[in-house]
């Protein structure tokens, strides 16, 4: 753990929760369009939001919990509001125009709520997990736990909100098989991605700050 002074928690604040909001605004979007791998039906969000949970993580890690549950609270609600702007606007992956915001959307809507959902409940699951572990000898124990939990718990809240006899006949009939596929892609991602990153990123990123603040172990 390291001792930062209030102003440079407070820009950390800023420019992770800005990374969090873009990651889910970005995963509602490419959510919304599913493909068929091994004869398997999954999305592409499955491959951009478990960078939330490395953040997270990363967060825990040099600045601690506290941060990392302020900046949940800080995201919440922008998330939401943007997420569902951004799902409008490109519905199915095609640029409807500004108009489309006059309409309420209620499919588009569903996938907003059903993240803001997500989002928060495994959030906090990540970081009670990792909190629990992060002092365990095994660096790797605390981030891979953490992201076996907070996925499962994200992945069946967003679903079953999202998609559950909604309106999208292919979503409505696919959504467990897909929910079942996209965590499962999670967890690949996590192993070939996750783990390296997290040893990579946290090294580069106590480095950067040795250089550029004054912190002490």
């Amino acid at each position: 753990m390291y001792l930062f002074t209030a102003k440079q928690k407070q820009t950390a604040l800023y420019q992770l929760s800005f990374f969090h909001i873009l990651i889910i605004a970005s995963s509602n979007y490419l959510v919304q369009i599913p493909f068929t791998i091994f004869g398997m039906s999954t999305t592409w969000g499955a491959f951009t939001f478990p960078f939330i949970f490395l953040t997270t993580d990363l967060t825990i890690r040099i600045f601690g919990a506290s941060l990392a549950r302020k900046i949940i609270f800080f995201v919440m609600m922008p998330a939401l509001l943007l997420s569902y702007a951004v799902s409008v606007l490109f519905f199915d992956g095609h640029w409807l125009g500004m108009s489309a915001l006059a309409d309420f959307n209620l499919f588009v809507f569903r996938i907003a709520l059903a993240s803001f959902a997500a989002y928060f409940v495994g959030q906090l699951m990540d970081i009670t997990v990792f909190s629990y572990l992060r002092r365990n000898s095994r660096w790797w124990l605390a981030p891979s736990a953490a992201a076996v939990a907070g996925n499962a718990i994200d992945t069946f809240i967003f679903f079953s909100i999202a998609f559950y006899r909604s309106s999208d006949e292919f979503m409505s009939s696919h959504w467990v098989e897909i929910a079942c596929l996209d965590y499962g892609f999670k967890l690949l991602i996590c192993g070939l991605f996750f783990l390296p990153l997290y040893g990579v990123l946290l090294n580069f990123l106590l480095n950067k700050l040795s250089r550029n603040h004054q912190i002490a172990p």
